[in-house]
Order: structure tokens, then C-alpha cells, then sequence
């Protein structure tokens, strides 16, 4: 697909046909807290939905309980191989360069302040994790994940902020077009998969072209389970870049509640690292991945971290390249990425299964080795705005 203005502005009306309709019928016919009751029960896949679930409730999850046909499995386990060798990597870029990204597009920022509040940010970053975690595991399509339920949730949890922001009058759809649209839901899609790997290529992590290639590919998948259109959606990673860069240049800019959801993050992962003298590495770190202008905007406070954290990519190649040539040193890395990561997550959960729930009204604050080959090195395509 040809990605231009006159083709994004349109995307920028259209929502998600079945999840909206779902949400409009429950609350129409006043059913969201029996929904949200049951649906807490509702944690796996493969589980009986329970006894008294509203009829388009049930019917929603039937017609969403399974990924779409189209899903190439061996694709789909080359992403999961390329996460388990990247997980720390992958957490720290979704972290410090994704989450402050979406906070770069003001009204994202202001449609995430509506929402999750400026004062927890920590739920939100707890739900990417554990939703991310959740997908690459081996058996996250099958019975007794959890990963399908948190999906149909958390889109359902979209068509109900889409549901109360404009019955509410609370967004100017006339200038901003459908709150969560399909523009925004594949930009956020380019957020978790695109711009993860460019900051993968920029922390100078080894990574093959079919591990970036898989990767975002599994994305794709969340995507059509979350509701994205697939005639819209970039399906290469040549496109994805067309579309990201497009995405930004047309959004991206400064914002009251952008700079304030970022200071909010910051002080989230300052009070995560021990003590204090590493504090200034968070910002630094963030402005390294998402670029001084883009820091700027956010007011990210520059530090003299800022030249020290240069030197990341050195020591990381060095970490890799043990990992490359030593299968015992590939496999204490990886083990070491998977604590990592679950020691962050378990953090920001504090050790609980997130829940996502339809909300009934908007608050102000609310070991395995990898086979693929790794020596070669994969590098993102070329910017295409000037």
C-alpha cells in the first residue's frame, strides 16, 4: 500500500467495526459491570465462558478466539527465539524509547492522560510488559494461555475509550478524526515492533535480518488480533519505515501533557534503579533512543550521562559477541535477560496478573537457543522523509 496524507488522513475515521458495536450493546443495554464481573474469570484460553455473559459478549469472544488464519507458524516461532535472545533489550526499548515516543504524538498524550492518569504510569507500562511477555510464549496461541484474553480485553478496553470520549463530547473528532483510530492503532503497532528494532540497531545489538523480519511480523499478528485493518497495515519492513516516518512527520511535537507523562515515567524507572547515582542514566537513556529534538520536546533533562551512555552499544557488542562465539556464555546472557526482564515486570506488578476491564466512565487519573544466525548484522531501512 502507498502510504499519503489524503490515505491517512482516512484511516484517521475509521475505528474497530465489531469491538465498537460489542461496546455500544452493553452499554446500551446496561450489561458493562456483569461483563467486567465475568470476564475476571476469563483469564486462559480454552476456559468455558461463564454462565450468564451477556449474548454479544459471548458472541465477541467466539469470533476472536483464535488468530487469524493467515498466521505463518514457523514465522511466528523465529519471533519468539529472537525475543528469548533479546528479551533485556527488547524490555529497554520499549521502556525508554516506545513509551516516550507515544508520548511525542500530543494527542496520544493527551488521549493516555484522559485515560490511565498521569499519576500511575506504571500500570501502563506493567500491561505492555506483561502483554508483550505473554505473547512470546511457546504456547501463547494455545489453551491455557493467557495472551488471547488479554487481547480481546484490551480491545475491547480501546472501543470503550473510544465509546466514552465521544459520547461524553470529551475529543474534538472534527480535527483529531475517531480517538484510537486505525492511523494510531498501526502507529502504536510501528511503536512496539519498527521503532524497537531501531533502537536495537542503535544500542548495537546483533540481530539477522529474519530475527527483525519475524518480529515484526508477530506484531502484525497482534495487530489483526487488536483490530487493525490488514488492507492498511505495512506488511514488510521497507513499508513499515514508509508508514512510521510518514506517522511522525505528519504528528510528533511537543505537548503540556507529553512532557508531563514523560517526567511521570522517568521518576517510575528512577525509583526502580537502586539508590541514586544511577538516577541520570534514565534520561540519558531516552534521550539517546528517541533523539535530542524528540528529548527536547519532552523535556528530558539533559545530564553528563548523556555522553557516558554513548559508550552503551560499545559494551554491548562486546556482551554479544561472547554470546555469539560461546554457547555457554549465549545461554548465562539469555538467562540473565530473562530474570532481568521478569525481575522489571515483576516490579511493576508487583507480582500480579494485570486485569483490563470495559470502564464504565473516564476518569481524570485513572531457555531455549536461538538458531537463527546472529553474526550477521540486520540494518533498519533508510529514513524516506528528509
Amino acid at each position: 500500500m502507498t502510504y499519503t496524507e489524503a490515505s491517512m488522513d482516512a484511516l484517521r475515521q475509521s475505528g474497530d467495526e465489531l469491538a465498537d458495536a460489542t461496546v455500544a450493546a452493553l452499554f446500551e443495554r446496561g450489561e458493562v459491570g456483569t461483563f467486567n464481573t465475568l470476564m475476571r474469570y476469563v483469564s486462559t484460553a480454552g476456559a468455558p465462558l461463564p454462565e450468564g455473559l451477556p449474548d454479544v459478549a459471548r458472541e465477541y469472544l467466539e469470533a476472536t478466539r483464535v488468530p487469524p488464519a493467515w498466521v505463518d507458524w514457523g514465522v511466528m516461532e523465529q519471533a519468539r527465539l529472537f525475543f528469548i535472545d533479546n528479551n533485556v533489550h527488547i524490555s529497554t526499548a520499549l521502556s525508554f524509547a516506545s513509551m516516550p515516543a507515544c508520548y511525542l504524538v500530543p494527542h496520544v498524550a493527551k488521549l493516555l492522560s484522559t485515560t490511565h492518569g498521569l499519576k500511575y504510569p506504571s500500570k501502563r507500562m506493567a500491561e505492555t510488559g506483561q502483554f508483550t511477555v505473554q505473547l512470546m510464549q511457546p504456547d501463547a496461541f494455545e489453551a491455557g494461555s493467557r495472551f488471547i484474553p488479554a487481547a480481546q480485553k484490551v480491545r475491547l478496553l480501546h472501543a470503550s475509550i473510544r465509546h466514552h470520549l465521544v459520547r461524553e463530547d470529551r475529543w474534538d473528532t472534527g480535527a483529531l478524526g475517531t480517538p484510537i483510530c486505525q492511523e494510531d492503532m498501526i502507529g502504536g503497532q510501528m511503536f512496539f515492533s519498527m521503532l524497537v528494532l531501531d533502537s536495537l540497531h542503535r544500542l548495537g545489538i546483533h540481530m539477522s535480518t529474519e530475527g527483525a523480519e519475524a518480529y515484526s511480523y508477530a506484531w502484525r499478528v497482534v495487530g489483526a488480533m487488536l483490530g487493525v485493518d490488514q488492507d492498511a497495515v505495512p506488511t514488510s519492513l521497507d513499508a513499515s519505515r514508509r508508514f512510521l516516518d510518514l506517522y511522525m512527520l505528519r504528528h510528533m511535537g511537543p505537548s503540556e501533557e507529553g512532557a508531563h507523562l514523560t517526567r511521570q515515567l522517568i521518576d517510575l524507572y528512577e525509583e526502580v534503579v537502586p539508590g541514586t547515582f544511577f538516577d541520570p542514566i534514565v534520561s540519558a537513556l531516552i534521550r539517546h533512543l528517541v533523539g535530542d529534538t524528540g528529548a527536547d520536546w519532552l523535556r528530558v533533562p539533559r545530564t553528563p550521562w548523556d555522553t557516558v551512555v554513548k559508550a552503551v552499544p560499545h559494551l554491548l557488542g562486546v556482551l554479544e559477541t561472547i554470546e555469539d562465539r560461546s554457547p555457554m556464555g549465549a545461554w548465562a546472557l539469555d538467562r540473565l535477560g530473562h530474570l532481568t526482564t521478569v525481575l522489571e515486570l515483576s516490579s511493576l506488578t508487583r507480582g500480579r496478573v494485570m486485569h483490563y476491564a470495559i470502564p464504565e466512565q473516564l476518569r481524570k487519573d485513572y531457555g531455549v537457543s536461538d538458531t537463527l544466525p546472529r553474526n550477521r548484522r540486520w540494518t533498519p531501512p533508510p529514513t524516506t522523509v528528509g
